[in-house]
């Protein structure tokens, strides 16, 4: 499923390609380059749909993403089970979210207090097999039940 709209909109679009493919320690400064990425879902579900041997994908080196295929071999389609995480995490993430513009009485009381820390989503290349954290920038219960 990845297109060159996909392309244009990776992060390592501006990077040398030669950094994502590299081994030992330095995988994991490459795959510091995925996070944040807007298209680190599509492309990871790439790299595990067409079974790419090598290189850093959607922030995963190919020993994780080998270990993912190995005891997740009931997907037929990565596409659709991590877009469909994404999805389900963002409506959560939604809801769960206070509302933007506070009441006018509300107001004071919040200017005195600090901000609260945006919500922190794991790597999914760090998360554990049973983390519940959805793609693009966590690995989906669905990916990591099992």
């Amino acid at each position: 499923m990845w297109n060159e709209k996909m392309a244009a909109r990776a992060k390592c679009r501006e990077i040398d390609p030669d950094a994502l493919f590299v081994q030992g320690a330095a995988q994991n400064r490459a795959k510091l380059i995925c996070r944040g990425c807007p298209v680190r879902t599509q492309c990871l579900a790439e790299a595990l749909d067409s079974r790419i041997e090598f290189g850093v994908w959607g922030g995963m080196t190919e020993r994780e993403r080998r270990a993912l295929l190995r005891r997740r071999k009931d997907v037929t389609n990565w596409y659709e089970l991590l877009t469909s995480a994404e999805r389900q995490y963002e409506r959560e993430q939604a809801e769960q979210e206070p509302p933007t513009s506070p009441t006018p009485a509300a107001a004071p009381a919040l200017a005195s207090s600090p901000d609260p820390e945006p919500a922190s989503v794991p790597d999914p290349a760090t998360a554990s097999a049973r983390t519940v954290a959805p793609v693009p920038t966590g690995m989906p219960s669905a990916v990591a039940a099992r």
